[in-house]
């Protein structure tokens, strides 16, 4: 209900001083795969899971072994990892069998959003797709899966491509946001994927990495040829794919950094700061697993971890090293499509990270590629929706929306930092292999 009450109060702001029947449709963008659960009367049974939870460990494991994950990944294009739907919605029959048994629907975010503003139920088709629960193929949720899970497909409703009208704004939304009633809603989008359209990504071989509060690099094809440590979602353009590189943090860590040890510090100040330090932050190498991680390593028992400390070190250098680490995860994913036949074309960045000029230069010199900054700022998605209603409407064309984009600048790597990154990559993707059958003995003492 946070969701809403924040649309209420930027439709407002939004619409203040305007006529409302100049809005020619709406879409909302938001994270995907949330899972909402809803009673008879369209309320919420409890908060919202989001789609880096890493609570069904156990229940992954459990449909590991009942369902062949080669066959999932065939018919899916998934595998059995933290992001999947089926997991969590056993976790909830398993733990809060109340909740669970008052839910007649499972909605997304922004379907949830959009349901309220007066669509009819529905669920988008990257929500189904990323659920693991959709035989791409087919076209059609996969059976066996969803025995397992325990759900009935009546649960999500028809599945829609993002630019599907599926309602209009209804009398008692029109009264509570002060949108025109009648107007036309669209099915919306999974926030990364409008902004991979936002960019302009349209042609195979274009990346974007997404800087919000977790990670994502989306890189554009026109076939579904999905692999296996990604995600693969469909992309906002009908017959495009985005193959979807998605970490559990990424802005996250800095805000937590800043919130928790950097004390009157901002933003600005520990990048200056941590200008001072110089690439590679003096030694200090940073696994981003705060939450678990998802692509392309698919561990939620994965940790956080800081190794290199000293007592020379304060908090420009973890500040630094934080940057480094998501840039590192990065250059991980990289090398996964790479590995799996992909080139790279061209790499954008945007959303509220790009911002840090200190961030895209670690980021430019890590990769050793060339990274484009966009003027989107931390509206990608919001823009992304906004173009795919335009579509609805009549307002412009797919083809149309690359012209509508701006490029703030590209910022090359820099050849010395790039020697030195190179170096610390490797401790970093050997850290994991040393570390990750150790995370587990870690977890069990939290719970303990």
């Amino acid at each position: 209900m946070d969701w809403w009450s924040g649309t209420k109060d930027v439709l407002h702001r939004l619409l203040d001083g305007r006529d409302a029947r100049s809005v020619r449709a709406v879409g909302v963008a938001g994270m995907v795969p949330a899972i909402v659960g809803l009673d008879e009367h369209g309320r919420p049974v409890r908060p919202s899971i989001q789609q880096n939870d890493a609570r069904a460990t156990e229940e992954i494991d459990w449909f590991a072994s009942r369902f062949d994950e080669d066959e999932l990944f065939a018919r899916t294009g998934a595998t059995w990892n933290q992001q999947l739907v089926a997991p969590k919605l056993r976790w909830l029959r398993r733990h809060e069998s109340a909740e669970w048994g008052r839910a007649v629907r499972v909605t997304g975010s922004y379907e949830f959003v959009t349901g309220l503003l007066g669509a009819e139920p529905y669920t988008e088709s990257n929500w189904a797709l990323e659920s693991g629960m959709w035989d791409v193929e087919a076209g059609r949720w996969l059976e066996p899966v969803l025995e397992l899970t325990g759900a009935d497909e009546a649960l999500f409703g028809p599945v829609r491509r993002p630019f599907d009208v599926v309602g209009a704004v209804s009398p008692a939304a029109s009264a509570e946001t002060g949108l025109a009633v009648g107007t036309p809603l669209i099915a919306g989008s999974a926030d990364h994927i409008a902004a991979v359209l936002a960019a302009g990504l349209e042609d195979p071989g274009d990346v974007v990495m997404k800087l919000g509060g977790a990670g994502d690099f989306l890189y554009v094809t026109d076939a579904f040829k999905p692999v296996r440590e990604l995600f693969i979602d469909f992309h906002d353009v009908p017959d495009r794919y985005v193959l979807n590189g998605c970490m559990a943090s990424s802005g996250s860590l800095v805000k937590w950094f800043k919130t928790g040890f950097a004390g009157d510090a901002s933003y600005a100040d520990l990048d200056a700061m941590a200008e001072e330090v110089g690439a590679g932050a003096d030694g200090l190498v940073l696994l981003p697993y705060f939450l678990g991680e998802k692509t392309p390593i698919h561990d939620p028992r994965a940790r956080g971890t800081l190794v290199g400390l000293t007592l020379s070190h304060h908090k420009a250098h973890v500040h630094r090293a934080i940057l480094e680490g998501v840039a590192y995860a990065f250059r991980h994913h990289l090398e996964t499509l790479r590995t799996a036949g992909y080139a790279a074309r061209q790499i954008f960045v945007m959303d509220g990270g790009a911002r840090s000029g200190l961030w895209r230069q670690i980021l430019a010199s890590t990769l050793d590629h060339p990274v484009v900054h966009l003027r989107s700022g931390a509206s990608g998605s919001a823009m992304g929706v906004a173009l795919v209603a335009g579509v609805s409407a009549g307002a412009w064309t797919w083809r149309d929306i690359p012209s509508f984009v701006q490029v703030e600048g590209t910022t090359d790597p820099d050849a010395s930092a790039s020697r030195r990154y190179a170096r610390l990559y490797a401790v970093y993707r050997e850290l994991y292999h040393r570390l990750k059958d150790l995370y587990p003995e870690l977890l069990e003492a939290a719970h303990e």
